[in-house]
């Protein structure tokens, strides 16, 4: 770029002598030129943006394109710097069809102008003198966080090309530990895509140079200047555009924040800082926080991250509904009787019981997980795409949310058991957990909005560890057809002809909807069908990992999928009281077996407020509650149950 740019200012001296007084280059370049010039200015702001979601500058050598007008038709050419820096050197006109004419007159016999050589020079110097670098520093890089999911995902944007030509990780934390040795410790965790696995080796290396390790403290603001110097020296002299990523306990956010601020800030580009949840225990410590990372960065600076809101189906959700026809009409009280947003694991807590204890389902699961998938999928149509109209939309949402009441909350906690000749532990056999810890490993409440669009419609929510199977799905029940002219055809349980859309978050993504459909055959008998987009048959490229996406999104600067300090007030407002209760009271969970579908209350709850998950025959709620304890599918044929359908 040095070499252009003395070609451009050697172009000046040749266009110097022109006797023809200079004059804007835009009211005399032939078409093409200016476009060649358009050209150039838009890479170089493709290039700053950094963008990998839809552009293909990114993706391929930096080649810009101009398009031309030939006939009334368009045209597409590869125009690269070093075509451009040469006509600059040379003065030289590039026209539209590629062909150049001398600076030193026009076809038309003017002289040339200085204006042009000025561009040129000016477009190709800013690339030398404004080019940016990104350097990202992971703090707490030695943690399990940090090692199977910051710095895969992170190889990961290297692999697609989605990262700056320029850029810089470092590991930030108190281990001692050597550049090699951060590199032998992330190695084993990056893989390539299984689509794409060529040149899988050599990308693993390069991206392993471009990471280091720096040792130190997280309160200290020497140790925070000395990284400043460290990435200073990978930098070099550009504009250094700084990301941290805070992957630690948050009692040391502010810590970190401080020192970050005052000790390692880019004194030229942009600084930013990524949180990660847990943000606070209820609405007292959530503030607290917040006031504390803001005595040091703007709240444009602070990067909330929910990872659940970077899964694929979860940001779908918005074009699934505003961009079908067939769905948005029917997202109203008027046309859908419940929703159900439900995570469950199949595992317990085996091993961070410690952290879990201190927080439970409610807290780690439901107040941010789950509420945020409810505010994205309720909220009022944004007024555009941009990030503060979207979390507009969804702080509305929450502010519109009843206050939750005990009565309409189930918490369990998982219970030892043995199942096929293998004992599984209760909770508080985890060697971390108290004894008699109360916390629970399960919930489910009722939730409901209190606007226009949802009155009445009840969002049953439930989370849970160690139940019979792993799962993040969103449930939507619709009504019943009013006067349905095939009821007779399904008896009494008119809950069978209800439609159903499916949205499988996670595992084995799919989007389907249930619908009535007649059997083939010369009879009239109805059954259920599936309408299904399921992911994995459907396309071929492997999911991008949500922290891909959320951290591509922090790197330019993209904020809608991150939460916004009044959205964290809204949901803390609206779980506070209710876990100040439980804990207030003492209230005790119900035990449910480790593998099992989790407590009978929770049942109880769904039927409550007419949520159908399992199946209610005339043996009535009994059968259910029998059902329940039963540990697998064998079981319930057994005992001649129907087991409750997923």
């Amino acid at each position: 770029m040095a070499a252009m740019a003395a070609a451009a200012a050697g172009g000046m001296a040749v266009a110097g002598s022109g006797q023809v007084p200079a004059m804007p280059a835009s009211s005399w370049l032939g078409s093409g030129t200016r476009k060649s010039l358009g050209a150039l200015r838009g890479f170089r702001a493709a290039s700053s943006a950094s963008s990998c979601s839809g552009s293909e500058l990114r993706r391929a050598p930096p080649a810009q394109f101009v398009r031309s007008q030939e006939n009334g038709r368009g045209r597409t050419r590869a125009l690269d710097t070093s075509t451009a820096a040469s006509a600059a050197a040379s003065g030289t006109l590039l026209s539209s069809d590629g062909v150049g004419s001398p600076v030193g007159t026009k076809k038309t016999g003017e002289a040339p102008s200085e204006t042009l050589h000025q561009e040129f020079k000016d477009l190709i110097g800013d690339v030398t003198d404004n080019e940016e670098t990104v350097s990202i520093t992971v703090v707490g890089a030695s943690g399990d966080l940090a090692k199977k999911k910051i710095f895969p995902a992170l190889f990961a944007l290297f692999y697609e090309g989605c990262l700056p030509k320029h850029f810089t990780i470092f590991g930030f934390a108190r281990s001692k530990m050597t550049d090699e040795q951060l590199r032998e410790m992330i190695s084993g965790t990056l893989t390539c895509r299984i689509d794409q696995r060529e040149n899988c080796g050599d990308k693993i290396g390069n991206f392993l140079q471009r990471c280091f390790y720096h040792a130190g403290q997280y309160s200290s603001e020497d140790n925070f200047r000395q990284l400043d110097t460290e990435l200073k020296k990978h930098e070099g002299g550009r504009v250094a555009n700084r990301l941290f990523y805070l992957s630690i306990p948050p009692n040391i956010f502010v810590d970190v924040a401080r020192s970050a601020s005052r000790g390692s800030s880019s004194s030229r580009g942009w600084t930013r800082v990524i949180v990660e949840k847990p943000f606070g225990r209820d609405s007292e410590s959530s503030a607290e926080l917040t006031r504390g990372l803001k005595q040091y960065l703007t709240e444009e600076q602070i990067y909330r991250i929910d990872h659940y809101l970077g899964k694929e189906l979860v940001e779908n959700l918005s074009i699934l509904r505003f961009s079908n026809l067939v769905f948005e009409p029917l997202w109203s009280r008027q046309y859908i009787r419940n929703v159900q947003l439900i995570f469950s694991e199949d595992f317990g807590t085996e091993g961070r019981g410690g952290y879990f204890d201190n927080y439970g389902i409610i807290r780690d699961i439901m107040q941010n997980h789950l509420l945020q998938i409810l505010a994205l999928f309720a909220m009022e149509p944004p007024v555009s795409l941009d990030a503060e109209d979207i979390r507009n939309e969804k702080v509305k949402v929450l502010r519109s949310m009843r206050p939750l009441h005990i009565e309409d909350v189930v918490i369990g906690q998982y219970k030892g058991h043995r199942r096929g000749g293998v004992n599984y532990p209760a909770y508080t056999d985890d060697k971390t957990v108290p004894n008699n810890s109360i916390t629970p490993t399960f919930a489910a409440a009722a939730l409901f909005i209190d606007n226009a669009r949802w009155d009445g419609v009840p969002f049953l929510m439930k989370a849970g560890k160690a139940l019979h199977r792993k799962g993040a799905e969103i449930r939507v029940q619709f009504r019943h057809v009013p006067g349905n002219l095939y009821k007779r055809s399904f008896g009494t349980d008119l809950d069978q002809a209800t439609n159903e859309l499916v949205i499988r978050v996670q595992p084995d993504e799919a989007i389907y909807l249930k619908i009535n459909n007649k059997v083939p055959g010369l009879g009239m008998r109805l059954d259920r069908s599936n309408l299904n987009l399921h992911y994995a048959d459907r396309y071929s490229h492997e999911i991008p990992d949500a922290y891909e996406r959320l951290l591509l999104d922090a790197i330019e600067g993209e904020r809608r999928l991150f939460i916004r300090s009044d959205e964290l007030d809204a949901a803390w407002a609206l779980f506070t009281p209710l876990l100040k209760e439980l804990e207030d009271k003492r209230v005790a969970p119900e035990l449910y077996p480790y593998g099992s579908r989790g407590p009978v209350g929770a049942h109880y709850l769904a039927a409550k407020h007419h949520v159908s998950k399992c199946r209610i025959t005339h043996r009535g709620l009994f059968q259910v509650e029998q059902s329940l304890q039963l540990q697998d599918t064998e079981q319930f044929f057994k005992a001649g149950l129907q087991p409750p359908p997923e």
